[in-house]
């Protein structure tokens, strides 16, 4: 025991920390480059450079969805860059078509892709991808303006180098990305353009700040991985981020090309969510460190592609993690699982060979208990602290806009949590049970998500021969010189648990609060080991564990006492105007997911709960009265053709002068066994339950005159829903637009009008 309280708080002191600074590290030196200026040498990226480009492209930094002439505008810039640069450019227009079956959603559109030849040569290429619509609520500064800026600067220093390339290099600038990745379709679906594809990269933003990550690959990454990480400056990318990816709501064009088979790079900067998808998508918000990442991550993988052999470029998968920008540790997957079987029989052997008595079974199990019980109490932790947050707040998420405070709760409710349980068991009991549960994670993560296992396995490779080792010192674990090897063997957990937990806020910010606090638990938990040999007394134990939940749930009520939004990160709503002729009534609609603002209550009556306001929204609305229609609906004309037991429906649209896009909802109830539009079928499946039927969207002005093909199971007449949506809202809807508070701002598809009416097919 330590001679003096003082010095048992003050271990923990220097512990905790420890574990700050390493957070503030993976914070702090996260791959993100200073941006290089104007004056930087021509043969590199500059994001200077890169963002005049930017300003050229975004002119007037107006909202520019797919077939709007603001797209129009944004295309004939993008195609003038390109001319400044002495590279032609031609325009490829088609239909693009994107159907998730598994949510019974079809969405189709005329795309406008610009495609330009930047080095001639034959055979297959190497394809720079980025899209250069953007969604109709914002003007697309980082999403993805600035993908097609950095693709122009790079094509800049490119040439710059006067380099020669085993392969013709092309940039593929596409469009109606955000509308169902129309674009990358319809390049994807002409046999004559996909077979020039040899390797793609791609650049996206979900945000406007943070390293660029190499967030997906094409499968069998290993030769990618190794590429990747010979030709770029700052490293920012992991194993975990695909399998991250894949469970998220998101697409990008890349997913077009790997559904196909292509080789492919994926690259995006996801820091601040706040402002994605929104109307401060601004080139004055956009991040240049950010900008320069992802084209110092362009030009280094382009140049080397260069001079690769596409064929050298299939190998197997990686499990693999970054560290502080600089560092890539990684291993063929095919080893993660008898790596991680080592680690658990190292640990075996050194506890054999530890000194130390033989505990009675209890304390066995209570030390085995140890890990578990402070990754569940954490999360638990973390679940009230965040409740209280949002109970003092009324808010649903009170860390949106100022995260500081729950991030502090979270920390400081994890720190309670851990102190609590560090008397389960002795230091040496805690020490091989934290790592017989990382080792054993390590080999289950391993089997089950490979790209997981690197942040067990890693630490573990590290701790158990380091453990081994220290059984041959003269006090062991517990001796000063045992004690720095126990500090030593758990740095790397901490390093890589702790940048994990910084840089997991990217993902959904903190009201996802189980990817910080499990995290933060997992790489401090090998810490323990240094607190157990010296155990302060249990009245001050006590005391300082209710201390410190006690600060953690003041810091939650600080958190919940804070805006909840700000006009850096507003809340997203988006008002809207519905012209229902099924129900013969009009509505006012505000689609927000939190509390409605007392501005737009003092304006209109709406209803003080959301209620489905359309079968054709994805969520519920706040309602208000507009009287009856006012707009004429769209219409169609249905040619009906026998098919067995069932029936060929062709409709020909008829929609508005006024329409951007035409809308069609067929109930599951009718037997839709598949949806065309011109030569493009969508099949929903059996399961798809999303709204209750298919929708089928067809996004682009062009859609107000098309044919759609819908084939039914039967012959029964049915009902569907036809609408149009337009951008924008009535002259009337000014009065909500004059009282929308600052902070709030309209998201993805904006402010809009909806007109639906009801169509019998026979």
């Amino acid at each position: 025991m330590e001679r003096t309280p003082a010095r048992g708080l003050l271990r923990i002191a220097v512990l905790a920390l420890t574990a700050g600074a390493m957070w503030f590290a993976g914070a702090t030196f996260d791959g993100t480059p200073a941006p290089r200026g104007a004056q930087a040498p021509p043969t590199e990226f500059s994001a200077a450079r890169a963002d005049a480009v930017l300003g050229r492209l975004l002119g007037p930094e107006l909202p520019h969805p797919v077939s709007s002439p603001a797209n129009r505008a944004v295309r004939d810039r993008v195609r003038a860059e390109f001319a400044a640069l002495g590279i032609g450019t031609s325009v490829y227009r088609a239909l693009g078509c994107e159907g998730l079956a598994a949510y019974g959603v079809f969405s189709c559109g005329t795309a406008e892709d610009v495609l330009a030849e930047i080095v001639p040569g034959r055979g297959k290429a190497i394809v720079l991808m980025a899209h250069y619509d953007s969604v109709p609520a914002g003007p697309g500064a980082a999403d993805d303006e600035s993908g097609v800026a950095a693709i122009l600067e790079t094509v800049r220093a490119l040439k710059a180098r006067r380099l020669t390339s085993a392969h013709p290099v092309l940039a593929l600038i596409t469009d109606g990305e955000e509308a169902g990745l129309l674009g990358a379709d319809a390049f994807a679906a002409n046999p004559a353009l996909r077979a020039r594809v040899g390797v793609l990269v791609n650049v996206e933003a979900r945000g406007n700040q943070g390293p660029s990550l190499l967030f997906q690959t094409s499968p069998g990454d290993g030769p990618l991985i190794d590429l990747y990480a010979a030709s770029v400056p700052q490293l920012a990318t992991g194993s975990l981020f695909a399998v991250v990816y894949r469970v998220l709501p998101n697409d990008t064009d890349l997913t077009v090309f790997l559904k196909r088979g292509f080789t492919g790079f994926n690259f995006a900067f996801i820091g601040d969510l706040a402002q994605y998808h929104t109307a401060r998508d601004r080139r004055a918000n956009l991040d240049l460190g950010s900008l320069q990442h992802h084209g110092d991550n362009l030009l280094g993988v382009a140049t080397a592609l260069m001079h690769t052999d596409f064929a050298a470029l299939k190998g197997g998968d990686d499990v693999y993690l970054t560290l502080f920008g600089r560092f890539l540790p990684r291993l063929p997957a095919g080893w993660a699982l008898p790596l991680a079987v080592l680690t658990l029989l190292l640990l075996a052997v050194a506890a054999y060979a530890a000194r130390g008595e033989i505990p009675g079974i209890g304390r066995r199990l209570a030390a085995l208990s140890l890990p578990l019980a402070a990754i569940v109490a954490s999360i638990a932790a973390g679940w009230l602290l965040f409740e209280i947050a949002v109970l003092v707040s009324g808010q649903p998420d009170p860390s949106y806009a100022h995260p500081v405070w729950v991030r502090l709760s979270l920390a400081f409710g994890v720190a309670a949590v851990l102190l609590l349980v560090s008397r389960l068991a002795g230091a040496r009991l805690t020490l091989l049970s934290v790592w017989f549960w990382m080792s054993g994670l390590a080999v289950l993560s391993a089997y089950l998500v490979p790209g997981l296992s690197p942040y067990f396995l890693f630490p573990s490779l590290v701790a158990a021969p380091l453990l081994l080792a220290a059984t041959r010192l003269r006090d062991g674990w517990t001796g000063a010189a045992g004690e720095v090897v126990v500090f030593l063997a758990a740095l790397p957990a901490l390093a890589i648990w702790l940048s994990l937990a910084a840089s997991a806020e990217w993902i959904q910010g903190l009201s996802l609060h189980p990817v910080f606090t499990v995290p933060v638990a997992l790489g401090t938990m090998p810490l323990l080991a240094l607190v157990a040999p010296r155990p302060m007394p249990h009245r001050l134990w006590l005391r300082s564990t209710i201390a410190l939940a006690g600060a953690a749930a003041l810091l939650a009520i600080v958190a919940g006492l804070q805006p909840a939004f700000s006009t850096a990160a507003p809340q997203r709503l988006n008002i809207g105007f519905l012209d229902d002729h099924i129900a013969g009534k009009a509505l006012w609609t505000i689609d927000t997911a939190a509390p409605l603002p007392q501005a737009f209550r003092a304006a209109m009556k709406f209803t003080r709960d959301p209620v489905p306001a359309t079968p054709l929204a994805f969520q519920k609305s706040f309602v208000a009265p507009a009287g009856g229609p006012r707009f004429a609906p769209p219409a169609a004309t249905a040619a009906v053709q026998a098919r067995g037991k069932g029936r060929s429906v062709v409709l020909a649209l008829h929609g508005t002068d006024a329409a951007d896009r035409m809308i069609l909802f067929v109930p599951k109830k009718a037997g839709l066994v598949r949806a065309a539009i011109e030569d493009r079928t969508f099949t929903p499946a059996p399961d798809a339950a999303l709204l209750g039927g298919a929708l089928i969207f067809c996004a682009t002005a062009d859609c107000r005159d098309k044919r759609v093909t819908l084939e039914f199971a039967d012959r029964r007449p049915v009902d569907v829903v036809l609408g149009e949506f337009r951008f924008g809202l009535p002259p009337d809807g000014g009065k909500l637009e004059e009282v929308r508070p600052a902070q709030t701002t309209p998201s993805r598809l904006g402010d809009a009008t909806v007109v639906v009416t009801k169509m019998r097919l026979p």
